[in-house]
This record gives structure tokens, sequence and C-alpha cells, in this order.
């Protein structure tokens, strides 16, 4: 049974998350805060910290920046009610179709519904947007409850190495696997 559970806008002001554009000067840290978040979901699965998994990049930088430069692309610093970053975004959007390329919440303040706050926000901003899609690797469960139960998008389809995602094809080792989401809004 997928419960969703739905954030009214007053939840986002509670929460007192507000979303800003990123400003350049905000874009290392930014890039570093989300690279830790991906690296501790990393590790939770991996469980070896040894010195070489932590000097592995999650994010690399080239697609951090990849995703900064695409077409429609827009980052969003998530900030509290005392200006404090505490996540953020980056997303496409091209007419009616949404897609997601990052979500973070900073490493320490996870579980406490900022995430889906943020999500709701991103909701609120794009009206327009009938159909939003993200990936997420396997093992990363997690984003899979994230996005299937506290947003409401639905997996549909599996990337791996017998069925590469088409618009990567030289990213990322497939072997391992991303699920792909999708949430009709309309």
């Amino acid at each position: 049974m997928l419960i969703v559970i739905n954030m009214t806008n007053q939840d986002i002001m509670e929460k007192g998350i507000q979303l800003m554009r990123l400003a350049e000067e905000h874009t290392i840290a930014f890039k570093e805060e989300m690279q830790e978040a991906f690296l501790r979901g990393f590790q939770a699965y991996n469980k070896d910290d040894s010195e070489d998994s932590n000097q592995w990049q999650v994010l690399p930088d080239e697609d951090f920046y990849r995703s900064l430069r695409a077409e429609g692309a827009d980052a969003y610093e998530a900030v509290d009610a005392d200006g404090q970053r505490v996540g953020g975004a980056i997303l496409s959007i091209h007419k009616t179709d949404g897609e997601l390329a990052f979500l973070y919440v900073k490493v320490g303040i996870q579980s406490r519904g900022i995430g889906q706050a943020i999500w709701k926000a991103i909701e609120a901003m794009h009206p327009e947007v009938e159909v939003w899609e993200t990936c997420t690797p396997y093992f990363d469960r997690r984003n899979i409850h994230f996005y299937i139960n506290r947003c409401g998008f639905h997996a549909v389809e599996f990337y791996n190495e017998r069925h590469p995602d088409p618009h990567m094809p030289e990213q990322l080792d497939q072997e391992d696997g991303l699920f792909k989401f999708e949430k009709r809004m309309k």
C-alpha cells in the first residue's frame, strides 16, 4: 500500500523553508554540502569508511556543473527561518516537463521533513509542470523511500548495464543501476 503524505503551503511555512535562486558566490559551498550529503548516503549503504571511500566523489564535480549548465536549469538554496542553508535542489523545466537533477538536505539535519518541504516548495513554484522525473541509485533506500512514499513518485524504469540510460550512456558505471522515477501532477 502506497501512502503519500502531502504537505500544504502552510506546512512549508511552518518548517520555515524558503527557496532562493543559488547565488554564484554560494556555488562552491552548495556543491560541497551536496557532495557530503550524497557521500553520507553512499557510506550508509557501503559501510566502508576507509580513506579510499572517503576520497571518492559520489557526485563528481563535472556532473554537478553539467546539471547547472543544462538547458532550462535552475538551482535553489533551501534556507530556514534564520537564513541558514539547510539543503537545495537543481532542476530543469521544459514547458510542462520537469527534471529534478539533484535534491539534498544538509548532513546532520535529515529526517526532519526538510526534504519534503523542499520538494513541496518546488511543486508550488512550478505549477505548470505536469510530469516530473528524477533518478536515484538502486542502493539508496532512503532516496527510494523519500521519492515514492513521501513525494508521490513512481518507479518507471531501471537503468543498468543491459538497459543503460539513453541520456547519459557515457556517465556512471551503470552496472549498479539507477531507478527512474516519475510523478504525474495532472
